[in-house]
């Protein structure tokens, strides 16, 4: 046997082990939280005529749309599916009342394929989930009984019900329990090689119901004519707000400098003294200034995320943090010019949350690229120990990190339980140079 084969079968136990671990907690968690999901639902939406659900609609759908975006991001992460959300961009937040918002949600397509998707999940995803580990752990049960526990199972008040079966092998004595040993050899061999498929397939199940089928290219116009006047409209602002700071600061300690140039002028013969005194006045206000327009520009375009990447602007924009931040990065190359920079304001507005709001003590940053699609995945995932609470809606900062990210088709998942930890992974399709 060659190094290659054995390198080949312990890295395929590896994954049929770490598949069936995966695939045993992914089932304990998806039936409690989609049956959750699914009753607050039904309820919220039945209470909508007498008023009730009008409030309280808008916080279940937008947590069933947090649970099923963190079903996304681990379909993505555990089995190579992308399932893009195509969620519609949320109303602006002047305009979302109670019943707007409501009836927003309630006619999005999306929404209605996540409830569509929550009894499926609850029932054949349960299925699919637990499967894996069915496969690893019921071979071990024969090889238990071969071993002597079929005296423990066929003894005492099992023998007014006959034999103890283990699959299709009654086991009554040694012979028998020999022969189930032999079965769970044979289904240990099938389990090693379908159980990484088999926890595949729950992901494509969940492909299959959550991803959009119908309309699909009228959906991704859709979404690109929204993602576009959402850019145009950021773009707008932005320009704007370099205007303002531009008119209330520098442009006005270059008017203000320019006034004290010309008084020092007519000063320089009659009160020399007084005219040094405005030359040092000028000089401060040069600095300052230059400062403000170093800054105008930082914000603009960082210049170290033009000079040296991704990667070292998160590093500089973590090391002027006031909570301790650890960066881990993986990243072979460089994104195009517009992906960089929106990675980087995305986590920058995520990292400006976590110390406003999170009064966390601690925040990791892990930014990596994974092969998956056509080009690649950049992958960011920003952790805080912080309260937790956060949401994405109308008048957050997540909502507009959703936003920028939508321009290039990203993606935005939050998991955030109250008492924390929150932790905010932005996905970005992109090659690398």
């Amino acid at each position: 046997m060659t190094n290659d084969t054995k390198t080949d079968r312990s890295s395929r136990a590896r994954g049929m082990g770490v598949a069936a671990l995966r695939g045993l907690g992914l089932a304990l968690i998806a039936l409690p939280g989609s049956v959750l999901c699914f009753v607050l639902s039904l309820v919220s939406i039945a209470l909508i005529p007498v008023g009730v659900g009008l409030v309280t609609t808008p916080w279940v759908l937008t947590g069933v749309r947090a649970y099923a975006d963190w079903r996304r991001v681990l379909a993505a992460e555990w089995g190579g599916v992308r399932i893009p959300p195509a969620y519609r961009p949320s109303p602006s937040p002047w305009v979302a009342n109670p019943w707007t918002r409501t009836f927003w949600m309630l006619r999005d397509p999306a929404t209605w394929r996540d409830l569509r998707w929550l009894p499926v999940d609850m029932t054949a995803g349960f299925v699919t989930a637990l499967l894996p580990a069915v496969l690893v752990l019921y071979p071990l049960e024969g090889f238990a009984l071969a071993a002597g526990l079929w005296r423990t199972m066929t003894g005492g008040p099992y023998v007014e019900y006959g034999p103890y079966w283990y699959g299709f092998v009654p086991v009554s004595d040694q012979t028998t329990a020999l022969a189930a040993g032999a079965l769970g050899a044979v289904l240990l061999i099938v389990a090693h090689r379908y159980t990484v498929p088999a926890f595949r397939f729950h992901f494509r199940l969940t492909h299959a119901v959550l991803a959009s089928r119908q309309g699909e290219l009228a959906e991704r116009i859709r979404v690109l004519t929204d993602t576009r006047q959402d850019a145009v409209d950021t773009s707008a602002a932005e320009l704007r707000r370099i205007e303002r700071d531009l008119h209330d600061g520098a442009q006005a300690r270059l008017v203000a400098m320019g006034m004290d140039l010309g008084t020092i002028e007519m000063l320089l013969d009659k009160d020399p003294e007084k005219a040094k005194q405005l030359v040092a006045q000028a000089r401060r206000s040069s600095v300052d200034a230059l400062a403000e327009l170093r800054d105008l520009v930082r914000g603009i375009h960082p210049p170290v995320l033009a000079e040296r990447g991704l990667g070292d602007a998160i590093r500089a924009l973590a090391l002027r943090l006031p909570i301790a931040t650890e960066v881990n990065m993986e990243l072979p190359g460089r994104a195009e010019a517009p992906v960089e920079s929106a990675a980087y304001f995305a986590v920058s507005e995520v990292l400006t949350n976590a110390v406003k709001h999170a009064g966390a003590d601690r925040i990791w940053i892990d930014l990596h690229h994974v092969h998956e699609g056509a080009s690649g995945m950049l992958r960011v995932t920003v952790t805080d120990n912080g309260k937790g609470g956060a949401v994405v809606g109308a008048g957050s900062g997540l909502a507009g990190v959703e936003r920028r990210l939508g321009t290039f088709d990203g993606v935005l998942a939050v998991s955030s339980p109250v008492g924390g930890p929150t932790m905010v992974t932005m996905e970005i399709p992109c090659a690398l140079s």
